[in-house]
């Protein structure tokens, strides 16, 4: 027997004991002092008492190495399927202009600002989903730039695009920075909408700070009756959080000021922090940027301070968080990057990208869907290969089935190739997740 190539190993934050996680086999557990003592041991080629030799090789810890590569392909090849059967996420870009001026925008050197093409592109849009993906479920979501500008042409195209969605039987969700959303309630309201998400980056001082209206002005007062009037017609909020140093103490006033509005307490209400991060170009204050692992360490020790925070957004470090809420391990991640596979993105401009990192980027382009269908088979099969059997890297990497291989347009960005590795901390985010989630 040896020591599985696929486990995960380490000491709890705060802790003496140690915890180990396998994907492949399932298992997961805390171990003692001693009992961590007996597995280096083994690791290192050693024996341990029969008993936990044993039980760790039962729990698939120890294996033999034509076992687990057995084990590998067969769910390698079991998540491919399913893959195929996923839903497929397909973002419809109108415009990349805004009424915004954010601090930290990554599309701010977008040169195709500009608006959509009509009615025409839109039934371009509808006609291309019904052919290319007509056996798949599917759902749109509305990008931008802010889709919801508040004028009668734009109106009209949302209204227009949620009635082409209904005649397809699609639910639509949109990303939108919430300032005119009390405007698009009637709007919003005819369509099957499965989320809208919208950006607060704190209370009023703070997020009036981050992000203004193009040339001045505050919007945290009317983004906030935006929410509360989504949720009164029922529409689901899904508010996003962007995080980095200059807001990050902001976080426990920001989650009592949303615990006593009551829409934590809703049904129709979630939340996720969105890590403030270079994606196309270099931002002007990057010192003021968190690293994945320190963003995560500053939340684990403001949670201690603030436990309420929780009650507003319960970090996953990794694969915490879900193994404490389900009594599981998820399935093996073999791929983390949805791009060409289960996540697909159309622009005004009649271009086709492989995701929302790429989009807007006119090098980045797949081919068209407007005014005629082209396609760059080369690059989507790229696209498409990408996973932590195609990327050197991952191959030999102990965490591989809890990263993924991370995000391909950010590898390529960093490395010049969509098969490299774009690395989690996953060893640190799950000392940080078992101290949080598995106190006893």
């Amino acid at each position: 027997m040896i020591y599985s190539e696929q486990n995960i190993f380490s000491k709890v934050k705060d802790s003496e004991n140690h915890f180990i996680v396998n994907l492949l086999s399932g298992n997961a557990d805390i171990l003692s002092p001693t009992e961590s003592e007996k597995l280096v041991l083994i690791r290192n080629g050693g024996e341990a008492d029969p008993e936990f030799t044993d039980e760790m090789a039962e729990k698939g810890y120890l294996t033999r190495s034509g076992t687990e590569k057995r084990l590998f392909r067969m769910q390698y090849f079991n998540a491919l399927d399913e893959r195929d059967q996923d839903e497929v996420q397909l973002f419809f870009i109108l415009n990349y202009s805004c009424n915004f001026g954010c601090t930290y925008c990554y599309q701010d050197e977008y040169t195709n600002s500009g608006a959509a093409q009509g009615n025409e592109l839109t039934d371009a849009f509808f006609k291309y989903l019904k052919t290319e993906f007509a056996k798949r479920k599917k759902y749109i979501t509305v990008f931008g730039g802010e889709p919801l500008l508040n004028s009668a042409n734009q109106r009209a195209q949302i209204a227009y695009l949620l009635q082409k969605a209904n005649e397809a039987k699609l639910e639509v969700c949109f990303v939108t920075n919430g300032y005119t959303l009390e405007e698009y309630i009637d709007v919003l309201k005819t369509g099957k909408i499965r989320e809208i998400q919208i950006t607060i980056d704190g209370t009023a001082s703070v997020h009036d700070n981050r992000r203004t209206l193009k040339g001045g002005g505050k919007t945290f007062g009317k983004i906030v009756k935006g929410v509360d009037a989504c949720l009164e017609n029922g529409l689901p909020v899904n508010l996003r959080m962007v995080i980095d140093k200059e807001n990050i103490d902001n976080l426990p006033e920001f989650a009592q000021f949303a615990i006593d509005k009551g829409w934590t307490s809703h049904p129709l209400f979630k939340t996720q922090i969105g890590r403030n991060y270079e994606l196309h170009h270099c931002q002007s204050t990057p010192d003021k940027l968190f690293s994945r692992i320190s963003l995560y360490e500053k939340l684990f020790e403001l949670i201690k301070q603030y436990p309420y925070i929780q009650e507003f957004y319960k970090p996953a470090y990794s694969i915490s968080k879900y193994l404490a809420e389900n009594g599981k391990l998820p399935e093996p991640l073999f791929d983390a990057c949805p791009a060409c596979k289960t996540e697909w993105a159309f622009d005004y401009t009649g271009k086709i990208y492989s995701c929302t990192a790429t989009v807007g980027k006119e090098d980045e382009a797949l081919g068209t869907f407007y005014p005629q269908i082209t396609l760059n088979e080369q690059l989507i099969n790229e696209w498409e290969s990408r996973d932590v059997t195609t990327i050197p890297e991952c191959k030999t990497c102990s965490v591989q089935l809890a990263c993924g291989g991370g995000c391909g347009s950010v590898a390529k960005n960093k490395n010049g190739t969509i098969l490299s590795p774009d690395c989690r901390p996953v060893k640190e985010l799950l000392e940080l997740g078992f101290a949080s989630y598995f106190k006893d």
